[in-house]
């Protein structure tokens, strides 16, 4: 096949979108465009979020240009995103971790949202390098790909989640109040037989070692949860042919699994950090009574 016909098989494929990949799926992989070796290596789907993140810095710096009091349409769109995202996480995480919660909330819900989003727009997984089949044109290298298909980025964004989890808790709980929270007694002594309490204690402990557990392997299910929506939707959409249907119905899984992500993460902080004062006497150190 000549290059003339690569070239107009390509622009063809960007504006329709449609399934010249072929019925065949889509590599869990992502493709490797420049290989440095030594494992170090730029991907289609690191690609793809590192042009789209510029993409919306610029766009956020144009929207928004110079705050002023009186906001332009632009200023006033994103203060009202803004102002819809702290009415929904602050009450998850409390009002003390929210000033340091909310900037990574933010970063997370739009980043994710817009890389879901991205396996929509005609061209993305049916512009590349490839081969002709039996008459039709097989991308085996696309250029574009959306970096929520890539186990990879959902790690990373996993990883950071947790990394940030971690730092809030530490600095707005305390490494005391986790501690209690974990494998502390929550019985009350006052109304709890004393025969009862201690095997209680025992029961907290045993809960507590689960608890730390589920936290371990956070990242892995925030990943995969991820992870698993998306590229199986990536999949659907190029084994249908972009057929409208599962189209609009990758735009609403695209928002659920951004909000299930960031929500996630906005309650495990709230877990710990979200004591109001009707709790205060269960934490150590706020009573008389230390921590059995």
């Amino acid at each position: 096949m000549s290059r003339a016909k690569y070239f107009v098989i390509s622009i063809v494929a960007f504006f329709l979108g449609t399934s010249l990949l072929g019925a065949e799926g889509v590599d869990p992989s992502a493709a490797r465009l420049i290989d440095f070796g030594h494992g170090w290596s730029i991907t289609n789907s690191l690609l793809t979020g590192w042009a789209t993140s510029v993409v919306l810095v610029a766009l956020v710096l144009w929207l928004v240009g110079k705050p002023t009091v009186l906001p332009s349409r632009g200023q006033a769109v994103m203060e009202s995103l803004i102002e819809g995202l702290r009415d929904l996480f602050e009450p998850i995480v409390g009002k003390k971790a929210f000033p340091a919660s909310f900037p990574i909330l933010v970063t997370f819900f739009v980043f994710i949202l817009v890389h879901n989003w991205m396996g929509l727009i005609p061209g993305v997984g049916t512009m590349g390098w490839g081969h002709d089949i039996d008459g039709h044109f097989h991308i085996t290298r696309p250029l574009i790909r959306p970096h929520n298909s890539d186990f990879n980025g959902t790690i990373a964004l996993a990883l950071i989640s947790f990394g940030a989890w971690a730092i809030i808790v530490f600095k707005f709980a305390g490494a005391k109040v986790i501690l209690w929270d974990l494998f502390g007694n929550k019985a009350d002594r006052k109304e709890t037989p004393g025969w009862l309490y201690p095997i209680l204690a025992l029961v907290f402990l045993l809960v507590g070692v689960i608890e730390v557990f589920s936290i371990a392997i956070r990242p892995f299910t925030l990943s995969v949860r991820l992870f698993g929506n998306i590229f199986g939707g990536e999949n659907l959409l190029h084994g249908t042919g972009y057929f409208f249907v599962f189209y609009f119905m990758e735009l609403l899984v695209g928002l659920i699994q951004a909000l299930v992500f960031t929500l996630l993460t906005s309650v495990y902080i709230g877990l710990l950090c979200n004591h109001g004062d009707d709790h205060a006497h269960d934490e150590p150190g706020r009573s008389g009574e230390a921590p059995h």
